[in-house]
């Protein structure tokens, strides 16, 4: 559990190299133990100005890097977790953990105390939950009460004597740098009670923990047979535990109802003290059956005092909560357009918000619309060539409503116009925008009364839970699929979610 290495590095994205190097520290001990574990993987560290281009390029902050590169941007390299391996004089340095953060990026590469080759699972990896301490603590020393350039300056200053403390030898023995700057000028640093190491120091009022469920649904629908529709749910659960004492303990626990569908692709924070094996063996990789594990899903863990995600999951619902319909056909200078949408049955009819989006790329802006709508009213964006649907907040009993109509448009102008290189011709899309609060696709839900709680005093606990849209598509259907169209839509934000979808599914 130690750092070879560790970088600040301010983002600036009008200077040469869009970035400066703030502050560095490299460990020679711990290096001279990677050789020795690394083997023929071994990398060496490199010096600053090769790391921080490798990593700009890398999270996508140098102003020519906004074409699709294969290494980078291609569906096997979805990132999730802020570990990123760098190319660097033809070699690759892994793992490097990297975040921003108010203008600061922060980065380290953590000992790995095995060969690279074949890439051991991070969980196996101790520095890389060492590494994201170490740095969100400086994090937090850095901009806790900074105020200006001239106190961030001198903060950035009293690193190297703070680490020397806090980080000997690149092993973090407390992630809290304050306590170290307090007790710089003693000879001896005594701590009366080891802080965890998920924790900066204590929290003193009144107890409270609030759990909260995000679900965000996607889904590209063709409307084709030779096509199939797609979906996938992903959920976050969040925690804040306002909770006294050095290490409390706190058990949540997730269940689903009798058809629910079950959690998939669990990722737990590192605070997460233990977990039954078939919640980490569960993936969506894995055919669908009556064995898959459906909970309950248990998660003990020691809170930090901060806001945080407990767990990321997916899951593969039966069907998509709205079914839709779309058909373009361009007459001339008009389109003319039919939309049908279908609210399934099982799911709560009771949105926070839904809107139906329909763009209309390449073309003219919108001089005259005809349409008829079974349900809301539609506004129109003549500029911008949109039309929006605004659903409202409830579909009607029928749970089924259409809208029709005819749009024109004019000469294409000297002004800029929605231009997009995939929708062209009938290829065309609309996007539905919809949030429903105190409700899951999947079903999950965390009950009050089997949160279990080991601190002193009886926190209030409250939880909540939304189904959010995101990246919700229904294709023209009697445009070809935008798979088809094959090397060229490798660009495109939108495609790339289909095929890693596909990948997924």
């Amino acid at each position: 559990m130690a750092q070879r290495a560790m970088w600040l590095i301010s983002h600036e994205p009008g200077t040469l190299l869009r970035g400066t190097v703030r502050f560095s520290r490299r460990y020679p001990t711990v290096e001279k133990r990677a050789k020795v574990f690394n083997g023929a993987t071994y990398m060496p560290i490199p010096e600053d100005d090769p790391f921080l281009k490798a990593l700009l390029f890398e999270l996508r902050l140098l102003d020519d890097d906004k074409d699709f590169v294969e290494s980078r941007d291609s569906c096997s390299h979805i990132n999730k977790t802020s570990i990123y391996g760098l190319p660097v004089g033809g070699e690759e340095l892994w793992p490097v953990v990297a975040f921003q953060k108010n203008g600061m990026i922060y980065a380290c590469v953590p000992l790995v105390e095995q060969t690279l080759s074949p890439r051991p699972p991070l969980i196996s990896i101790s520095g890389i939950s060492q590494g994201f301490e170490l740095l969100f603590g400086i994090q937090d020393f850095l901009y806790s009460g900074q105020k200006n350039d001239t106190e961030l300056n001198t903060k950035l200053s009293q690193l190297p004597d703070l680490l020397l403390q806090a980080c000997p030898f690149g092993t973090l023995l407390d992630a809290n740098l304050q306590n170290s700057l307090d007790s710089i000028n003693f000879a001896s640093v005594t701590h009366p009670q080891k802080q965890p190491a998920w924790k900066a120091g204590t929290y003193k009022g009144k107890p409270q923990v609030s759990i909260s469920i995000t679900e965000k649904v996607k889904s590209m629908q063709y409307d084709k047979r030779d096509v199939a529709d797609t979906w996938q749910v992903d959920g976050a659960v969040t925690c804040k535990c306002d909770l006294e004492g050095i290490m409390p303990n706190v058990t949540i626990s997730l269940s689903l109802p009798t058809n629910g569908s079950p959690l998939q692709d669990i990722l737990v924070h590192p605070c997460v003290t233990s977990l039954d094996s078939a919640i980490l063996t569960s993936s969506s990789i894995d055919a669908m059956d009556d064995s898959a594990f459906s909970g309950p899903y248990k998660f003990p863990f020691t809170p930090p005092l901060e806001s945080f995600n407990l767990c990321y999951y997916t899951s593969q619902v039966p069907v998509p909560p709205i079914l839709g319909f779309y058909q373009m056909k361009e007459e001339e200078v008009q389109l003319k357009i039919a939309v049908n949408l279908k609210l399934h049955e099982s799911v709560k009819n009771n949105f926070e918000f839904c809107e139906a989006h329909i763009p209309f790329y390449n073309r003219g802006p919108i001089t005259h619309v005809e349409y008829k709508v079974s349900f809301g009213q539609l506004e129109v964006f003549r500029e911008k060539s949109l039309l929006i649907w605004i659903i409202g907040q409830k579909f009607p009993k029928s749970m089924e409503i259409g809208l029709s109509g005819t749009v024109t448009f004019g000469a294409k102008g000297h002004e800029k116009q929605p231009f997009d290189q995939i929708c062209i011709g009938g290829t065309a899309y609309l996007k539905l925008h919809f949030r429903i609060l105190d409700y899951t696709l999947t079903g999950c839900y965390a009950d009050q009364h089997s949160v279990q709680v080991f601190a002193s005093g009886k926190p209030k606990i409250s939880t909540n839970r939304k189904l959010i849209s995101s990246d919700y598509y229904i294709w023209n259907s009697k445009a070809p699929a935008p798979v088809t169209y094959g090397s060229l839509l490798l660009n495109h934000p939108v495609i790339l979610f289909i095929l890693y979808l596909s990948l997924q599914m």
